[in-house]
């Protein structure tokens, strides 16, 4: 890989075993945060790469007051591995990708996509909305990777998360926006879920399935909260008919040239991690 310390790209293959009370955790609340995931020479070498591509690829002019809601949530860039080949080594991580095929207890984890997600200084908060709104896939067996590029305290903007509430049937039609913020809010305040808002620490990574309610708190600092996501699935992911405009954008963009019904294995959706003897 060109430009990568070695001490970096070894890091990126080296296997994080979970233990069963994890794995148990996830799935009882569908999301978890783990403890040093990456290490801070990994954190600081794609701190800077990823910042300069987000620079390079923005296209938000507009300034945070004159945006809407989820305009002022965060910058928002996707596929960053297809324009760098040092991203995507983080990306297509075995180290990642194994821990989403444990989590998710299948035999292999494939690619949907990656986004970057940087909060500007004074940007808003990102309302509750669960993600797989926006996703045309058959099975709930999916998870994103949360990878902070910095240590994140409370006042930056960390992701939170309604521990369990994948079971909730309402909402889920929402797309992210105040309506989404209003909505699972009041459903989340009549309900035993737990809200858990917790700072992260450098090298601490969360993961959460898509029908998880989350959401994130405004950047009140003067930093850029910077983070890079990988959206996981199950490598025999089939896609389904879309049920929204934004599950068919979602699938002519992420998942080119699947058909209904089918698994998907397009070129952009490689297997990333896989127990061929399972």
């Amino acid at each position: 890989m060109p430009n990568i310390p070695t001490d970096v790209l070894d890091f990126l293959e080296q296997p994080y075993q979970l233990t069963q009370e994890q794995i148990d955790h996830y799935e009882r609340y569908r999301y978890i945060k783990l403890k040093e995931v990456l290490s801070p020479a990994v954190v600081s070498f794609y701190a800077e790469v990823i910042s300069q591509k987000v620079t390079e690829l923005n296209r938000e002019t507009a300034s945070i007051d004159h945006r809407n809601t989820y305009g002022k949530a965060f910058l928002q860039i996707f596929n960053l591995w297809g324009e760098d080949e040092r991203i995507k080594a983080l990306v297509f991580s075995k180290r990642l990708a194994k821990i989403a095929t444990d989590l998710m207890q299948t035999r292999g984890a494939r690619l949907y996509h990656d986004q970057a997600l940087f909060k500007e200084p004074s940007g808003g908060y990102t309302p509750w909305h669960a993600d797989q709104y926006y996703w045309p896939l058959e099975t709930d067996k999916t998870v994103t990777a949360w990878m902070p590029l910095q240590a994140v305290g409370l006042n930056m903007g960390p992701l939170e998360f309604s521990a369990g509430s994948h079971v909730i049937i309402e909402g889920r039609e929402l797309a992210i926006s105040d309506d989404s913020e209003n909505f699972i809010e009041q459903k989340l305040r009549v309900t035993d879920f737990d809200h858990v808002v917790e700072a992260f620490e450098l090298g601490e990574i969360s993961f959460h399935s898509g029908w998880v309610f989350h959401r994130a708190g405004p950047n009140e600092t003067d930093q850029m909260r910077k983070v890079m996501t990988t959206i996981y699935m199950d490598e025999e992911m089939k896609l389904k008919k879309p049920e929204n405009e934004n599950q068919v954008n979602d699938w002519h963009t992420w998942c080119p040239g699947a058909i209904i019904g089918e698994e998907i294995q397009s070129p952009i959706n490689p297997l990333l991690f896989t127990y061929s003897n399972k």
